[in-house]
């Protein structure tokens, strides 16, 4: 048995923590806040098999730069002079070709199966309850130009042998005959599923407590003792901890801790909005994507989560109701029956998701620190990836093989 530091106690850290832990491991979770405001809460939920796609893509920056000028748009990065984002802009552009696009499928579609089919096995697990439901997700369009992209996109997903059914707006409606829509169709991604986060990581962490895992809340990792390329010790709130092993999971925290730790882990924190309103007569059934918009929408504790944006730029706690204006403003395109009003700020959830600058996340051991093993970099797929990245993790640990490839996860690729 060894005993495991885990920095982080997110989804990546508790699932860590979780398969770890039933290996027999002493296990220690240090996280810098009260664990409740990070961004595995508020996202939407989503178990997305149908994003093999990375954010490093074609289209990606002429879009990008479109976008900056507007907002209430999508995906906004912030113009700033510092050498993170000239660094992390730099191998994204050089990532956003179509070759990348193809290496990158199948290690995201294979992290993704090996996570929903961990999820399927946590829902058994007495103790657990967090609302999974394998309805699909439904990416709506509305225009002809989306529709030709879906259609591509669903080839891809054939190929990868995926499972989706193309739909015209009658049959979207036959799906959900009490919800109003006005879009020319969608693609039914039934390999998704989805789930409350809120639940997830409320159980898991009790769950996690009461089978003598230790979480300590508000210990920030402040210092390191290093020898022979070998972590020592920690320190964490004037405490002192020494393991065998080291987990770094702090998500969008990722770098300045890593640099701590005599590491890099590039990465921009992406931040995202997400707000609570009603779902009146239950309309709401099966979560949806709003291609235009890009917006998530997903039916949570008998409400619906509304979420989007992403907004590159570096770690603030400003809320920008300008953004969050446009994710209300697209609902009723797609759903006219549904009118959401804005919310106010206080009820504005916001979070950063941890993107690597070519979209796939960072996972295994550092070649420089012997016993310190990455799990960050998952951008807006942290809640999807979770079970699986945890898994993985414990099998690195122990030494054991890995139910996937893991050189496309590499955290020293840069």
């Amino acid at each position: 048995m060894a005993h495991i530091i885990i920095i982080g106690g997110g989804i990546i850290g508790l699932s860590a923590a979780y398969y770890l832990h039933r290996e027999g491991h002493e296990v220690t979770v240090l996280d810098k806040g009260d664990i409740t405001g990070n961004c595995s809460y508020g996202n939407a939920g989503m178990i997305v098999p149908s994003h093999f796609v990375p954010l490093a893509a074609p289209g990606m920056i002429r879009q990008g730069i479109r976008w900056m000028f507007n907002s209430r748009s999508p995906f906004y990065i912030k113009p700033a002079i510092n050498s993170e984002l000239i660094g992390w802009g730099l191998q994204f552009i050089k990532h956003a070709t179509a070759r990348h696009v193809a290496a990158a499928a199948v290690p995201l579609r294979d992290l993704s199966l090996l996570s929903r089919s961990l999820y399927n096995e946590l829902a058994q697990e007495p103790g657990l309850a967090f609302g999974l439901q394998h309805k699909g997700i439904l990416a709506f369009f509305k225009t002809n130009k989306a529709a030709e992209e879906e259609a591509h996109l669903v080839k891809d997903a054939a190929a990868l042998g995926l499972d989706f059914a193309l739909l015209d707006a009658k049959a979207c409606r036959a799906l959900q005959p009490d919800l109003e829509l006005d879009v020319l169709g969608a693609v039914h991604y039934r390999c998704d599923g989805h789930l409350s986060p809120r639940s997830l990581m409320t159980t898991l962490l009790a769950y996690l407590e009461k089978n003598n895992v230790t979480i300590l809340r508000n210990h920030a990792a402040d210092g390191v003792e290093m020898e022979g390329g070998v972590i020592r010790a920690i320190t964490a709130s004037g405490k002192r901890f020494t393991a065998d092993h080291f987990v770094l999971a702090t998500g969008a925290w990722s770098p300045a801790v890593a640099k701590m730790l005599h590491v890099k882990a590039p990465l921009m924190p992406g931040k995202g909005y997400s707000f609570m309103g009603e779902n009146p007569n239950d309309c709401l059934q099966i979560p949806a994507l709003l291609c235009e918009a890009r917006v998530a929408v997903t039916p949570m504790d008998e409400q619906i989560r509304y979420g989007g944006t992403m907004e590159l730029a570096r770690i603030n706690g400003k809320v920008n109701m300008n953004r969050v204006q446009g994710i209300v403003d697209a609902i009723p395109a797609y759903f006219p029956g549904l009118r959401p009003a804005l919310p106010a700020t206080a009820n504005t959830w916001f979070g950063f998701r941890p993107s690597s600058p070519d979209g796939l996340p960072y996972i295994g051991y550092s070649k420089k620190v012997k016993n310190l093993v990455l799990a960050t970099g998952h951008g807006m797929m942290g809640l999807s990836l979770g079970p699986a990245t945890g898994l993985l993790v414990s099998r690195l640990i122990n030494g054991q093989p890995t139910e996937v490839g893991m050189e496309p996860f590499a955290p020293d690729r840069f």
